[in-house]
């Protein structure tokens, strides 16, 4: 079984005076530290892989883009799992 799972991660952000947040680096949860490129665009949306709903913002990191969900308090990134953990999200 495959699905994806919820990867809470941490994240240094910029807040701008006008309120707007904007993600700088992203630390997985092994301790390796992202920077965040570019934000590309940034949207209320749910992630339909993972759940979960809030902002999310589609960031370039090196070549890669993907998506980044800030979840209330909480900043998550969605992450293929199998098993169990396709379950358990």
């Amino acid at each position: 079984m495959y699905g994806s799972a919820k990867v809470y991660v941490a994240v240094n952000a910029r807040f701008e005076p006008d309120g707007k947040v904007y993600p700088m680096t992203v630390t997985w949860e092994d301790g390796r530290e992202y920077q965040v490129d570019r934000v590309l665009d940034i949207r209320r949306a749910a992630s339909l892989r993972a759940g979960g709903r809030g902002l999310r913002y589609k960031v370039r990191i090196g070549r890669r883009e993907t998506f980044l969900f800030l979840e209330g308090d909480k900043w998550f990134v969605e992450r293929k799992a199998t098993g169990m953990q396709a379950r358990r999200s």
